[in-house]
């Protein structure tokens, strides 16, 4: 292994290679950790009224094992030292506090992951936090991971894809928040007593993302009986392969949020929209990955074709069939994907097999990923109900509203004297439902979804054994 230096300050760093999770410090960490959950409210908070709540000495001596356990596993980790310090201080805090609405502000602005990325580089992170798509609530949790940054991406990073706040990462380990489907530890999830000006990270697990796409598409492909070119069999099989694929496609598309013609808030947090304008914004940076892995591939890079196909299959097989139906912006963009290119021909479902143009398929996705953009440049010179509008006629241009829609039958059956945010309410939370070939598709792949909850590359490749 190669040794990892890191610079903090003006001090060059090399940590230990020992794996935090090896370290006995990490089992008694994790337990207390899962202790305390269990006690929280959904605000983070413990009710010592509450019938299954503890003694208040109870909770005292579960938080005295985490620090002493954090402060324990610190020295494997020099590089977070401050984190760690000033962690320990939230974690008494809230203790001395009487266990009320945590506020971990500080030890969040003392981790700072990507401003010494090193491949392969530790981190031991603790807040109260919820878990997206995962847990709801902000409970204590606590996950080792890794860094993934190989020298390729720093390049790319560096001369291409600008993206300073983006780290990819891996699981080591993690409590029972993580054990869902949630992929990402972004900092706004994070109990604080009011928001950072800005947050200066974003990490985002590519080795579950890999090692579902990889069991969803295993499975999507033997049941759609699609023959594969060689390669991307290969790439399928790949665990290592994957994640350097998620990896890259992760990094664009988390730039390409603040790239290009936008609203003044890329990510949409602060705006109540239909969700199908997520469902464009999110497809709109998936196929702006897809057409830059289309560039590189051109250029010789081994990582592009294997982009393409990471988004092509996750979108068309993995998006639409997961999670429920109630605004699910993202199914919405992979049976978009999907619509666009059967009724372009590049994809056939006939005599029970899925056929696909693979020599077409990069020409025509890139073509959609243009009516998008053209979407959104038209939308700058639009009064926002125009835009929303514009965006629903390319929707269902491929995809049948729901018979009920009164969106569907245009701005006559809405009431127009309402505010746009009003006339969300009369979106309906399945707008857009799935077609019959993804009604059937759900109903062969719900089992293999279901059991990627919680998965890691271990998982993956004893699955694949």
């Amino acid at each position: 292994m190669t040794e990892i230096l890191v610079q903090v300050g003006t001090e060059e760093i090399v940590p230990p290679r020992d794996r935090v999770v090896e370290h006995p410090a990490w089992p008694v960490l994790k337990d207390a950790v899962e202790r305390i959950r269990p006690w929280q409210s959904k605000d983070g908070s413990i009710d010592f009224g509450a019938e299954s709540a503890p003694a208040p000495a109870e909770a005292d001596l579960a938080v005295r094992r985490v620090v002493d356990a954090v402060e324990e596993l610190s020295p494997l980790l020099p590089h977070d030292a401050a984190y760690h310090q000033a962690l320990v201080k939230d974690l008494r805090r809230w203790a001395d506090g009487g266990f009320e609405v945590p506020d971990f502000l500080d030890s969040l602005l003392a981790f700072q992951p990507a401003a010494h990325r090193a491949d392969g580089l530790q981190h031991l992170v603790v807040f109260p936090m919820y878990t997206q798509n995962g847990n709801p609530d902000r409970n204590l949790e606590a996950v080792v991971l890794r860094m993934v940054w190989p020298d390729w991406l720093a390049e790319l990073e560096r001369t291409r894809f600008d993206n300073p706040l983006f780290c990819g990462i891996t699981f080591e380990d993690f409590t029972a928040g993580y054990d869902t489907n949630s992929a990402v530890l972004f900092p706004e999830t994070i109990a604080v007593r009011e928001a950072p000006e800005r947050f200066t990270w974003g990490g985002i697990f590519c080795d579950r993302e890999a090692a579902r796409f990889r069991a969803v598409t295993e499975a999507a492909v033997s049941t759609l009986g699609l023959e594969l070119p060689d390669d991307i069999r290969e790439m399928v099989g790949d665990q290592a392969r994957c994640e350097q694929a998620f990896v890259l496609w992760d990094m664009v598309h988390d730039r390409t949020h603040s790239h290009g013609d936008l609203p003044f808030d890329p990510f949409m947090i602060k705006q109540r929209q239909p969700f199908w304008m997520y469902g464009l914004e999110e497809l709109r940076c998936d196929l702006t990955a897809f057409k830059e892995a289309v560039k590189l591939e051109s250029e010789g890079n081994a990582h592009g074709r294997d982009v393409q196909y990471a988004v092509l299959f996750d979108r068309m097989f993995r998006f639409p069939v997961t999670g429920d139906r109630v605004r699910n912006y993202d199914g919405l963009g992979g049976q978009l994907l999907f619509a666009y290119l059967h009724k372009h021909d590049v994809v056939r479902w006939t005599d029970n097999k899925l056929h696909i143009d693979w020599q077409r398929a990069p020409q025509v996705t890139n073509q959609l990923c243009a009516e998008i953009e053209d979407l959104y440049r038209a939308g700058i010179d639009r009064p926002k109900l125009v835009h929303w509008f514009a965006a629903y006629d390319l929707v269902s241009q491929y995809l049948a509203p729901h018979p009920g829609s009164r969106w569907a039958k245009g701005p006559d059956a809405l009431d127009l004297s309402l505010p746009p945010r009003k006339l969300v309410d009369d979106v309906l939370p399945d707008e857009f439902p799935l077609s019959m070939f993804y009604e059937a598709l759900s109903k062969r792949l719900k089992t293999v979804i279901a059991s990627t909850k919680g998965i890691t590359a271990a998982g993956a490749e004893r699955a694949a054994a």
